[in-house]
């Protein structure tokens, strides 16, 4: 069990770097359309540890939560966020995590159908690595015609699997980082890459990658904070922008989440704590 007295300090130094976090996005955003995603895995090479951020971009109605789900003796515990029964991304006790991020649409390879369910929940619930969660994939014969997925684990293996042409495109991590947002890596030359969002978070993990001291979660928020989006609203008056932020140190167990923008709306887990409570919990976000 993680000491108590670490886990408060780390979440109190959390939440002061997130009001620095918010209110920065208010100079820093307006950029690229209003229902895009973008996620940052980065290992940092001086100290190997590994942290996830992750904007999900959607309609502000949408009822989301943070799901908990309790270790059994055939399944992972594990965490989700998303909406209506679908986990959009998580992370499992195994340090194995997901997110997934819209595309262009593309045609899917023959043999392969659509996920059925909650196919990231139970991704979670089964795999520990990269690697497995690749082979569950092809086991189910799933493919997506209109997003790519990204996986990362605690060892420091990380792809963004896409469907490209009828064909499975698998991009793996390099140079210790790997950001996914709503083009497919694999059909785009690095140097045509025109994605807004993409290329300031790039521009930011790369001077990142020249400072002489270690990497937190923290800087690698912050670079995440480049491609949020303030809340706006359709011509039919409907409003959405970035929905929740996900920060997750994947070496450390720890998961903080912002709704909407807003550092009063702040949820914080000590993931391998909330794990070994056993109990199946629903955090509304709100």
């Amino acid at each position: 069990m993680p000491n108590p007295i670490s886990t408060r300090q780390y979440v109190v130094q959390m939440i002061k770097w997130l009001l620095f976090f918010l209110t920065g996005t208010l100079f820093l955003l307006g950029m690229g359309d209003l229902w895009a995603c973008s996620v940052i895995y980065y290992v940092d090479e001086a100290t190997g540890k590994i942290y996830v951020v992750n904007n999900e971009d959607y309609f502000y109605d949408a009822e989301a939560y943070v799901q908990l789900q309790p270790r059994t003796k055939k399944k992972l515990a594990r965490l989700w966020y998303g909406w209506d029964d679908f986990a959009q991304g998580g992370v499992n006790e195994a340090g194995l995590f997901f997110d997934g991020a819209v595309t262009p649409t593309q045609e899917r390879p023959s043999g392969y159908t659509g996920p059925k369910g909650n196919l990231g929940d139970r991704i979670l619930a089964n795999c520990k690595t990269v690697a497995e969660a690749l082979s569950y994939l092809e086991g189910e014969k799933v493919a997506l015609d209109n997003a790519h997925m990204m996986f990362g684990d605690r060892h420091g293996d990380a792809v963004v699997v896409e469907w490209v042409d009828g064909m499975k495109q698998v991009v793996r991590v390099k140079e210790n980082r790997l950001v996914m947002t709503n083009f497919n890596l694999s059909d785009t030359d690095h140097d045509a890459i025109s994605c807004p969002r993409y290329l300031a978070i790039e521009n930011e993990l790369q001077r990142l990658q020249g400072l002489e001291t270690p990497v937190d979660l923290k800087m690698i928020g912050n670079a995440g904070a480049k491609a949020v989006q303030t809340p706006r609203k359709t011509a039919e008056g409907r409003e959405g922008g970035t929905l929740y932020t996900s920060f997750i140190d994947i070496t450390d167990m720890k998961f903080v989440l912002v709704y909407k923008l807003d550092n009063s709306k702040v949820t914080q887990l000590d993931l391998m704590s909330e794990f070994e409570k056993g109990k199946k919990r629903r955090i509304p976000l709100r």
